[in-house]
């Protein structure tokens, strides 16, 4: 063992550097819904007329629920969380109108996802594509921890 021989003598070990010690935060355990590459049908930005428009616009979500919403003893919708809902809200608030940036779309989905108690944290990438001459893709990610999930319950949509 490397620590038997001296090797980490004057030199910091692989376990006191773990990324979540020293930070105050303690492993624990998660579990993480998540939903990728979901083209929305939406209306977002004003564009001159030589201007690239486009596309597509591509959606990923990351939900962190207990761990009690996917480790169940037994099968059924009622023992976890049904995300159905949840899209169909996301594809009602894409619909809504004109949005002038991605911005104002990704903070009504982050307040959709946190209407729902269950959900504890949230990370919402929304990308558009072609961003310059039939190429690139541009994004805007949101991540809210347990915190910030729990203050956004209160702000009005």
């Amino acid at each position: 063992c490397l620590t038997e021989l001296g090797y980490f003598r004057g030199r910091r070990r692989p376990d006191d550097i773990h990324p979540l010690k020293g930070a105050g935060m303690k492993p624990t355990n998660s579990a993480v819904i998540e939903l990728r590459d979901l083209q929305i049908k939406t209306d977002i930005g004003t564009y001159g007329p030589n201007d690239t428009v486009p596309d597509v616009h591509i959606l990923d979500l990351s939900l962190g629920l207990a761990v009690d919403q996917v480790v169940i003893a037994q099968d059924g919708m009622k023992h976890v969380f049904d995300y159905d809902p949840l899209i169909s809200e996301i594809d009602r608030l894409a619909a809504d109108g004109h949005y002038e940036t991605q911005e104002r779309l990704i903070t009504r989905i982050a307040i959709a996802c946190a209407a729902y108690p269950a959900i504890q944290h949230i990370e919402i990438f929304l990308k558009k594509s072609p961003v310059r001459a039939g190429s690139g893709s541009l994004g805007v990610r949101l991540t809210l921890d347990e915190t910030a999930t729990e203050a956004l319950r209160t702000k009005p949509a």
